[in-house]
């Protein structure tokens, strides 16, 4: 929807970069993935894709800290049952805060802690599987008004500074 010179969008999924995802992924340490498709209050289906990774004891001195089969299967419960029950309750514009806040990770984190400990506990991938029609009027209450501008205003930079700078070989 265009609106004078602003575009206003919806919510359609979100992923880690590769290099963000390949800059958590390490030797000695299991992995643990989960997916989940949910419904939102406002009739919004989204897949939910979650990551971990376990962690070392403060004082353990053992190089590998692997998690059994058994544990990754419960902490693989865990994550599913916490992601539904953060995604179910909430709205489009309520899941979206939740992500770029973190906290549904956070809650993961804390509830597979008494399982096994785990580091670097994030909802990974989020995607739209199906939507509701489209509305104009909720579109409207994602954005507000629609009149704030959320940027920040940036200073120009002069174009002979820029030709000195290319040619400072």
């Amino acid at each position: 929807e265009v609106q004078g010179s602003s575009v206003l969008c919806n919510f359609y999924g979100m992923s880690f970069t590769r290099d963000k995802l390949c800059s958590l992924v390490r030797k000695f340490q299991t992995l643990v993935e989960a997916h989940v498709d949910v419904k939102t209050t406002d009739g919004y289906t989204v897949r939910v894709f979650g990551i971990g990774f376990t962690k070392k004891q403060p004082n353990q001195i053992k190089r590998t800290s692997y998690a059994q089969t058994s544990q990754v299967r419960a902490i693989r419960k865990t994550f599913v049952d916490t992601i539904t029950a953060e995604v179910s309750k909430s709205d489009m514009k309520e899941l979206f805060q939740k992500l770029v806040a973190g906290s549904i990770a956070e809650e993961i984190t804390k509830a597979v802690e008494s399982t096994f400990p785990m580091q670097n506990v994030f909802i990974r991938k989020v995607k739209i599987v199906k939507a509701p029609k489209f509305d104009i009027t909720r579109l409207m209450d994602v954005h507000g008004d629609g009149a704030e501008d959320a940027g920040k205003a940036i200073t120009k930079v002069d174009e002979g500074v820029v030709a000195n700078l290319g040619t400072d070989g």
